[in-house]
């Protein structure tokens, strides 16, 4: 009996299934993974299971950054003819940030050790998504590595891209926010008290806006902190809440449903898909493996789970375009894109152009979301200052009606 290392997918899911098993041959082993309904993928003859790559428990905002850059490295430089080897060991030399270059580094122990590039990047504890993976997997089969993970780099980076400029357009509201926030309790805190201490000493009846002021100022005096907690409690309850598969595919269902967030998020969601999927088909991974594979991709799981529906159907011999219409959850420029490459036979092409676009629409959104959000949140700011200032004022002008009532 001989060691043999596999790597198998499971048609219906798209996992990846990794073992070091004992058969005669490899033969042997290919027959044994067919008759329990996996496709093989690679399958060596090893004598030891080498260690996993250390990835760090969360992967951060600079290993994700420098990861499209990282591959794109090593893409051109298996494109100048150098050999894997000494190609990632360039990569290391060149990666800043620490935790990636060990990451790369222990890919690289891996690859000289008989582990394929992609073997080694989907045992990398989850650095690499699986869209990447795939795309090694289709580059090794057709001797086009460097190709295909070009393609791995551009769609990673044009995914962190469209964050960064999401997150970096949240940044104004935020701060905004929380300045008018600060503002507000300011003034709850410090100042409402000091007027209270000079309107309780006069006596009388206060107007009835100052009174609700000065309740709400002792509210958040005495209070406060217990609420704080309490938010900060229910906060963490609903993120134990989400972990659930069930609570989340709910509240996924519902986030689709909201009048503007949800076109925006279905939008952003399929455009993630369509960069992925148009990558896996443009390498040579079959449409059945390559919709699995882009589901997983996917933030929302209610969407996820219709297109592993579909995804079944493609596996069964039907089209694409007509169950994911069926489903209702994605644009309808979506299927329009989708049916023009199933028609055309350039699915590829027509899903990357489709992402091109879907990315420019919600960069547009939510710019205008932000237009909107910004004097939005000023004029609340400036209502509740008003406000506040207006229910003093009115207890300071009445201070000789209150003096007299004394």
């Amino acid at each position: 009996m001989t060691r043999f290392r596999y790597r198998a997918v499971v048609p219906v899911t798209g996992e990846v299934r990794s073992a070091i098993v004992e058969a005669p041959s490899s033969g042997h082993l290919l027959a044994w993974l067919r008759r329990d309904g996996l496709m093989p993928i690679a399958v060596e003859e090893t004598a030891a299971a080498t260690p996993a790559a250390p990835v760090p428990k969360r992967i951060s905002s600079a290993c994700r950054k420098g990861l499209p850059h990282a591959l794109g490295e090593l893409a051109v430089l298996l494109g100048a003819g150098l050999p894997l080897d000494r190609a990632l060991q360039i990569v290391v030399e060149h990666v800043p940030h620490p935790a990636l270059k060990a990451s790369f580094a222990a890919l690289r122990e891996r690859v000289k050790a008989g582990i394929p590039l992609s073997g080694a990047m989907a045992e990398a504890g989850g650095l690499f998504p699986p869209m990447a993976c795939a795309l090694a997997e289709a580059g090794e089969a057709s001797g086009r590595l460097e190709a295909s993970l070009g393609r791995a780099a551009e769609a990673l980076d044009r995914a962190e891209d469209l964050r960064q400029t999401v997150t970096s357009a949240l940044v104004y509201p935020a701060m905004l926010l929380a300045v008018a926030t600060g503002v507000i309790l300011v003034m709850l805190l410090v100042v409402v008290p000091q007027f209270e201490t000079l309107l309780s000493d006069l006596g009388g009846t206060l107007p009835f806006a100052t009174e609700m002021l000065m309740r709400l100022s002792r509210a958040v005096r005495d209070d406060g902190a217990v609420g704080l907690a309490g938010m900060a409690g229910g906060g963490l309850l609903a993120v134990r809440a989400l972990r659930r598969p069930e609570v989340r595919a709910r509240w996924d269902r519902v986030v689709l449903r909201l009048p503007i967030l949800g076109p925006l998020v279905a939008s952003a969601e399929t455009a993630r898909l369509a960069r992925t999927l148009g990558s896996l088909v443009e390498s040579g991974v079959p449409l059945p493996t390559g919709l699995v594979i882009a589901g997983r991709a996917l933030g929302n799981t209610h969407m996820a789970a219709a297109l592993a529906r579909v995804a079944a159907g493609v596996k069964e011999g039907g089209g694409v375009s007509a169950p994911l219409a069926a489903t209702g959850i994605f644009p309808p420029i979506a299927l329009s894109f989708l049916r023009t490459g199933e028609e055309t036979a350039r699915l590829g092409l027509m899903l990357t152009r489709l992402a091109d676009v879907l990315d420019r629409d919600v960069r547009t959104a939510t710019q205008r979301m932000i237009a909107v959000m910004t004097p939005l949140i000023t004029v609340i700011l400036g209502l509740a200052v008003a406000g506040i200032i207006a229910a003093i004022f009115s207890a300071i002008l009445g201070i000789n009606d209150l003096a007299i009532q004394s």
